[in-house]
């Protein structure tokens, strides 16, 4: 008798719960909306960010403002949603290089990359772009590898930090060329930008958004996209394996996620309303200006992303002995 009572305790209260689950979901939002941004502004993430505040805005009937809170290579932003109540209203813009490298940078990291977040959505895609001063005396990525190679240590290469992808995946280029650079770490993309057009740093792994205008303009040399496909943006830049270098891409993702314990309801009205903003085509229009993908998945495939994701980038961080230091 007292096992049946418990269970039907269980089942009402359960009952209740998703009661008021459905009708927070039906009613949400009743305010403001606020995307956490791990980065400084400019660059990827930022762009995304942007990308989606003002279309999710009209699609949601709320004010989408974008917060951006860079610092401890992502950490700041990443244990600030974490911790911050699961309601729907505080969600983060994540950034794969965090999301699934910190993981394996960071022996006390102060959030679970699966546990800590509910995943919303899938929201950009950008590959990277090998792009040089014009000072470097080459043409092509041919002609760049062999001389990296005839002058080992001489060029610097910026990242946007130190555990960032493009610090990985310039460590996973130099593994696969053989050649030698000298890694200089930035606090974001736009620092890194300034000295690599200034020639103090010679070389600059990074996505579209932080280069692109500068490619077109002649101020930097772009020689190959990391992609399967050419970008867009740059058509007449050939991809790595059209530039004889099959074995090297890179790509970097940005998702939404929401704290865990988000009530389910909250998460399918936010997957939906982004579905419905990133299928605006002026929002397609200022992505492809931008030079990022749009890309949407729904939470489940979002979730297999990041799930599949962790161990390539704990191997290739580890094989590289890349540190935070």
């Amino acid at each position: 008798m007292k096992t049946y009572q418990t269970v039907q305790k269980f089942f009402i209260v359960l009952a209740i719960t998703l009661s008021f689950s459905v009708a927070y979901a039906q009613t949400f939002p009743e305010h403001p909306i606020v995307l956490v941004v791990p980065n400084p502004p400019g660059g990827l993430v930022d762009t995304s960010a942007r990308l989606l505040s003002e279309p999710l805005t009209r699609v949601i009937g709320q004010p989408v403002i974008v917060d951006n809170k860079p610092g401890a290579s992502g950490n700041t932003a990443y244990q600030y949603v974490a911790k911050a109540k699961p309601d729907g209203y505080t969600l983060l813009i994540s950034y794969s290089g965090y999301h699934v490298g910190n993981p394996a940078l960071m022996d006390k990291l102060p959030w679970d990359p699966i546990k800590d977040f509910s995943p919303i959505a899938l929201l950009t895609v950008s590959t990277n772009v090998i792009a040089v001063h014009p000072s470097v005396p080459v043409n092509n990525l041919k002609e760049f590898i062999a001389y990296a190679k005839a002058n080992p240590g001489k060029l610097n290469y910026a990242s946007q930090g130190n555990g960032s992808v493009s610090h990985i995946g310039t460590e996973i280029f130099k593994q696969i060329t053989g050649v030698e650079m000298v890694h200089v770490p930035y606090k974001g993309s736009g620092p890194a930008v300034q000295d690599v057009l200034a020639g103090q740093v010679q070389v600059f792994i990074t996505t579209p958004p932080s280069v692109m205008q500068h490619v077109q303009s002649g101020k930097l040399k772009a020689l190959a996209v990391t992609g399967k496909t050419r970008h867009p943006g740059m058509p007449n830049v050939p991809t790595t394996a059209e530039a004889g270098l099959p074995t090297f891409q890179l790509e970097s993702w940005v998702a939404l996620y929401a704290p865990a314990g988000t009530p389910a309801p909250v998460i399918t009205k936010l997957t939906d309303s982004v579905k419905a903003s990133l299928a605006l085509p002026e929002v397609k229009e200022r992505a492809d200006t931008s030079g990022v993908e749009l890309r949407y998945l729904t939470p489940a495939a979002t979730d297999a992303l990041l799930k599949k994701e962790l161990p390539f980038w704990n191997k290739a961080i580890k094989s590289a002995h890349i540190t935070l230091d």
